[in-house]
């Protein structure tokens, strides 16, 4: 009995989430008319393009990070190689 009761309560959140959804779709059009005569307007959301193109700028950045980082860790072996080899 208490999986049924479970499973009602899913689907009625879910029936409830789809009508705020449709309700929302609905009135898109009126929000956007009062927003704008308010002047509080929506900030365009990035385009896919934007956010591609900060996802490899990201990259990018860690990238150099982890080359620097690997360049350093290289010249420290390097310089103490050299040094023991001069103790010897």
């Amino acid at each position: 009995m208490n999986k049924h009761f479970h499973d009602s309560l899913y689907y009625l959140r879910r029936a409830a989430e789809h009508a705020r959804f449709g309700v929302v779709e609905q009135t898109d059009g009126v929000t956007d008319r009062v927003r704008s005569s308010l002047g509080r307007e929506r900030d365009p959301e990035p385009g896919r393009v934007d956010r591609v193109r900060q996802d490899v700028t990201d990259l990018e950045q860690r990238a150099e990070t982890r080359v620097f980082t690997a360049l350093d860790s290289a010249r420290d072996r390097v310089s103490r190689s050299r040094v023991a080899a001069d103790d010897r």
